[in-house]
């Protein structure tokens, strides 16, 4: 299992370690002042996440049921995410909807760039 899914388990460990490190690891950059950067992070991770998910599985995922429910792996690792932030006091974080909204984006994106790309009524 942990062969089949190599790249995955990196992209969510390496989005592990950024969500639950302390925000005063990172700092604040001074020239870069873009509203709402962390968000498009978020879009961005979770996109990365759900793309490198079905290019692991791409000749499993046989239906737009199964696409969905492998969906579900990285919108429960998120919220998790989320619920950790909010819970633990030592990394300074918080857990917010907005991000969880941004990263079920992502998730979505990637699925519709996938159907487009690949869609499933031409494999018949």
């Amino acid at each position: 299992m942990i062969k089949n899914n190599i790249f995955s388990i990196i992209v969510a460990l390496v989005i592990l370690f950024l969500s639950l490190t302390s925000s005063h690891t990172f700092g604040r950059v001074g020239f870069i002042n873009i509203p709402y950067i962390d968000k498009m992070a978020h879009f961005g991770f979770y996109f990365l996440f759900m793309s490198v998910i079905i290019i692991e599985h791409r000749n499993s995922l046989v239906n737009t049921r199964q696409l969905i429910l492998a969906a579900l792996v990285p919108f429960c690792f998120g919220s998790i995410i989320e619920i950790l932030q909010s819970g633990i006091e030592i990394i300074n974080r918080r857990g917010e909807i907005l991000d969880l909204m941004f990263n079920t984006a992502g998730i979505a994106a990637a699925l519709f760039l996938w159907l487009f790309y690949k869609p499933y009524y031409k494999d018949r």
